[in-house]
């Protein structure tokens, strides 16, 4: 898309005279001790974000490649670094990562971060966002990941405007920015390209574990903080590589003066037309999506889904004022070349030569797929780290039934399923989340006091296929160190607890439906185009021993099993917090992954709740409209 000039949206610059644009250039600032001559610009970025130590490729996922459905193997690190090698040796490109290299499978379980850094450093990003995620076990475990980025050679600077820590913690042993600095600046073509890194905020505080002394900035304050200090340096380009989210991405562009570009995560947001490639490869908006500044100028937006599944290009012309006059680019999810298709007995299997060449000419022809051989030296780094996990993962715990799906919130535009049959459109059913369901069917049945159990859906990060399901499965479905709790709540205290969760996201927009609640032995009616304390009607509770529903009563007390990261009041969760500070709870000490791992080994085979069995039995969205 191109833009067109508006005399009244010149930048300041060009309305100085060239007496004073000397004295600036004499005083220097830029990381070229000098403000460079105007010049025209074409500058590419390539960025991934929310790769969450998803390090291996995801085998067996079905997509539509020329008209017929194909199983193909999405993603993996090392075919990430193969994507970012086709840009070696050009001098206009910008390798950035929006954060959430770390939690979410195994490689993070057993090596806290040193795999991803290792396998980053197969790339050498030009900068890395911190991510919500990155605090998960705290700031020292933050530090380790960051000296590992150094350990090697690319020393990819770690970019956080909005995050002060204190003097003297791990983040910052003698000075605030020791590890984590406001803003970098790369000289692409011989101009200054500023690149500011944000956090949200709100949702890592409430919903990871940073000190209590480290401080958090409002975005849009430290963002045009940092802007204001790069044009001050006579830096004319500037970037924002994000952690907070899409729809606070294009939120934030209208805030700000002077930005250029966001490269966002942590909504996992798949932007761009996948429509071609089924129904299950939902996309949230166009990429690249274009937004307006303060200025009334243009930003353009982007981001690569998740997972290590996808890498984004996006591609910016500035006039030689600075000015963007035009945006383009694509995220492509990358493939390898191996491809299966169904035969006549409906089974899969390997395609033969000619079938396999008519779809590489598809892929070839589709800008949003990349068909790419895993990067032989970062395959050897992985394969270092591989093999400890495999071992791990190769334990089978049990057996799905069907493929449980993972939703946030139902009716999400994004599906985090895509490519599992069977949850080709799980985000659009009422039902929601199958995996967090069944997670709290686990939660219910470690617990022999509990009346209902509730998990928040952020804590669930992946689905299930139907088929064996493995320990590694587990700890890829459940990989944080939460433990299981139990609390006394009145029925009253219950309903307050499901309104607050959904309000955090859908009225303070503190995270991208992470908080939303799931449960066992409890059910409800949800309405989110209502307003809070009216959103969720015909509340029940199921009798554990005669398997009765009944509706909520207000007054009695219900035991609760939960997990305890919610149970502390994280992820808008504030109606468990004085429960819990007072004391009033059971620590069962159960790994809450274990409880999940014991509840598939005793039932041995589980599949989706029986209809009646659902938190969720009917979901009006924000928009008003019911959900099937």
């Amino acid at each position: 898309m191109t833009f067109s000039r508006h005399p009244a949206f010149l930048p300041r610059a060009a309305m100085l005279s060239p007496i004073l644009l000397a004295m600036l250039a004499a005083c220097g600032g830029s990381d070229d001790d000098a403000v460079p001559p105007n010049q025209p610009l074409a500058l590419t970025i390539a960025h991934i974000n929310d790769h969450h130590s998803n390090l291996d490729a995801f085998k067996d996922q079905v997509m539509n490649i020329g008209g017929v459905d194909t199983q193909v193997e999405l993603g993996g690190f090392a075919r990430v670094t193969n994507a970012f090698k086709a840009y070696a040796g050009r001098d206009d490109v910008l390798k950035l990562h929006a954060g959430d290299a770390n939690t979410g499978t195994l490689y993070y379980t057993l090596f806290k971060g040193k795999a991803d850094a290792e396998l980053m450093n197969t790339v050498c990003f030009d900068a890395m966002a911190v991510g919500n995620h990155e605090f998960d076990d705290g700031d020292g475990q933050l530090k380790s990941f960051i000296d590992a980025l150094r350990a090697g050679a690319c020393k990819t600077p770690v970019i956080a405007a909005n995050i002060h820590p204190q003097v003297g913690t791990p983040l910052a042993p003698k000075a605030a920015d020791d590890y984590l600095k406001p803003y970098t600046i790369k000289t692409i073509k011989g101009v200054p390209v500023g690149i500011v890194g944000i956090t949200v905020k709100g949702k890592t505080q409430n919903s990871s574990s940073p000190l209590p002394t480290t401080a958090f900035d409002d975005e849009a304050v430290a963002a045009q903080r940092s802007i204001d200090q790069l044009k001050a340096q006579g830096v004319k380009h500037i970037v924002l590589l994000t952690h907070q989210g899409y729809d606070a991405d294009k939120a934030l562009a209208a805030k700000l003066t002077d930005v250029d570009a966001i490269i966002g995560g942590d909504s996992h947001t798949l932007l761009g037309d996948f429509g071609a490639l089924g129904s299950g490869y939902a996309s949230s908006g166009a990429y690249p999506t274009q937004a307006v500044n303060k200025d009334g100028k243009p930003v353009c937006i982007g981001q690569a889904w998740e997972y290590s599944k996808a890498i984004g290009e996006l591609r910016v012309s500035f006039n030689d004022q600075g000015e963007v006059t035009a945006c383009a680019g694509q995220a492509s999810l990358l493939i390898g070349d191996s491809f299966k298709r169904k035969n006549a007995d409906g089974a899969w299997v390997a395609v033969d030569a000619a079938t396999q060449q008519q779809i590489a000419t598809a892929v070839a022809a589709n800008k949003s797929l990349k068909m790419l051989a895993a990067d032989a030296a970062a395959a050897s780094v992985l394969k270092g780290y591989s093999g400890q996990v495999d071992e791990m993962k190769k334990l089978p715990i049990g057996t799905a039934s069907d493929a449980l799906c993972l939703v946030r919130t139902p009716g999400e535009s994004t599906n985090r399923s895509a490519g599992v049959a069977g949850c080709e459109n799980a985000h659009q059913l009422a039902r929601g989340s199958d995996a967090a369901q069944v997670v709290a069917a686990a939660f219910l049945n470690a617990s022999l006091r509990a009346d209902i159990a509730i998990q928040n859906a952020g804590g669930v990060r992946v689905p299930i296929k139907a088929g064996t399901i493995t320990m590694g499965d587990a700890f890829t479905v459940l990989p944080f160190t939460n433990v299981l709790v139990e609390l006394p709540l009145t029925g009253a205290q219950v309903a307050a607890v499901l309104e607050d969760a959904v309000s955090n996201y859908l009225d303070a927009g503190q995270s991208t439906g992470g908080g939303h609640p799931y449960a066992a032995g409890l059910r409800w009616r949800l309405d989110m185009s209502k307003a809070k304390g009216q959103r969720f009607t015909q509340i029940e509770v199921k009798d554990r021993k005669t398997g009765n529903w009944s509706a909520i009563d207000p007054a009695r007390s219900y035991i609760v099993a939960t997990n305890d990261f919610i149970a502390k009041g994280q992820d808008g969760y504030a109606s468990f917090k004085p429960i819990y500070d007072s004391g009033n709870y059971v620590n069962n000490y159960l790994l809450y992954t274990q409880t999940f791992v014991d509840y598939i080994r005793t039932k041995g085979t589980v599949g989706r709740p029986a209809a009646g069995d659902y938190s969720h039995q009917a979901v009006v969205t924000k928009e008003g409209k019911a959900l099937p």
